[in-house]
């Protein structure tokens, strides 16, 4: 993924130093070329030879060292890179960058670095929450710093919080959305929506389906790795996504619809991906329902939902692109083309659920393309692979 891209990675002076180490180890994996420079208090935590054993490359760690090329280094390393990433970047390093000091090889490099810049923050929890650092990273973010948000956890200091440095496979994962992939959405929005939804009986039961949200993921990671501003509607999920897509959690078609259609006139690309139900009980048992006494049966009736789908194709702006999908079990291309029509949609992807590959819950898909006038097969793919090539076509639409 990473093949033919120059990667300068910083590392500045905390404990989690540690898993950087790891981070460049990914990164050569993916065949990258990694110049790394320490900060000398991070030198404290990790030794450079650890780097250079990784990477193969020399580790800088002095702006003054006369033991290197003749160029003036620190504007070498810069424009060499295709990405600058900082991890772990402590609270000092953030202030620093965010007000332009330049008085260490790191951060004069930064300084001089044209290219994409992401950092990682790690540091004590109340360091994290002040003030003071969450405008220094308000402030990076203002000048196109990529902040990959800390996670939540047990620190080093003892106390528990923000402000663990997120792993370096979540790390990477950001880099290689930066780097690796032609920018050619880049400035459209893109809101998809995914997984199921949940319609309650009573406090316990709730009526649902097999989605597990596994297309519309991959969706709106592949939208976000291609530059697009991707706000993923999700039901209850437990597939991890990414921190670079925004997302909104919902339960029911009623949440999912009222979210969908409030962000509607704001969107370029609308995909709906999400298994919405059809149906909702009329009305909710404010207690769980006990079986009968006497044992007899129980029926539980049902309203149509509002159809999300419908509204957006009777309240589609010009220039605007929806793309729907039409899970089939049978007739499948005649049943997506009266969707297709009916709601006014500009492309859909249409599967049959009892082909193989194609289920809830697994990891591939079959989908035929629909638009009014083509149809395109593809072949059985990873659901990742998928998303680019609906992506692409929806691209050519536009």
């Amino acid at each position: 993924m990473l093949e033919g891209k120059n990667i300068l990675l910083g590392v500045t002076g905390g404990i989690a130093a540690y898993k950087t180490a790891d981070l460049a180890s990914k990164l050569v994996k993916q065949h990258a070329n990694v110049d790394v420079i320490m900060t000398e208090n991070a030198t404290q935590f990790i030794t450079p030879l650890t780097f250079e054993a990784l990477t193969h490359n020399r580790c800088v760690t002095d702006t003054f060292d006369r033991n290197h090329p003749w160029e003036v280094e620190h504007i070498a390393l810069a424009d060499k890179a295709d990405a600058l990433v900082i991890a772990p970047a402590t609270a000092n390093c953030i202030a620093k960058l965010a007000c332009g000091i330049a008085d260490d090889m790191l951060a004069t490099t930064a300084l001089a670095c044209n290219c994409v810049k992401i950092i990682a923050p790690a540091m004590n929890t109340k360091m994290y929450d002040n003030p003071v650092t969450q405008r220094n990273l308000q402030t990076l973010k203002d000048l196109g710093y990529i902040i990959v948000t800390p996670g939540d956890g047990y620190l080093a200091c003892g106390t528990v919080g923000k402000g663990r440095m997120e792993e370096p496979a979540k790390i990477l994962e950001t880099i290689v959305s930066e780097v690796s992939f032609n920018k050619d959405m880049e400035g459209l929005n893109v809101l998809v929506t995914a997984g199921p939804t949940r319609e309650a009986i009573d406090p316990v039961r709730f009526i649902t389906n097999h989605s597990t949200g596994k297309m519309g993921v991959a969706l709106a990671r592949a939208a976000a790795k291609r530059g697009a501003n991707v706000t993923l509607v999700a039901g209850p999920i437990d597939i991890e996504v990414p921190s670079y897509v925004n997302v909104v959690r919902i339960t029911s078609a009623a949440d999912m619809f009222r979210e969908v259609t409030s962000r509607a006139s704001e969107q370029d690309i609308i995909i709906k991906a999400a298994a919405v139900a059809d149906y909702t009980p009329v009305t909710f048992a404010n207690d769980k329902i006990k079986k009968s006494e006497d044992g007899s049966d129980l029926a539980i009736s049902l309203k149509r939902t509002e159809d999300i789908l419908a509204w957006l194709g009777a309240h589609k702006r010009e220039g605007q692109i929806l793309c729907g999908f039409s899970m089939e079990t049978k007739d499948m291309i005649d049943n997506s083309r009266k969707k297709l029509q009916k709601k006014n949609l500009d492309m859909i992807c249409a599967n049959n659920l009892k082909t193989p590959g194609a289920g809830f819950g697994v990891d591939t898909n079959v989908i035929t393309l629909l638009t009014k006038d083509n149809e395109t097969q593809l072949e059985l793919m990873s659901k990742d692979e998928a998303a680019k090539k609906i992506l692409s076509a929806i691209l050519e639409l536009k």
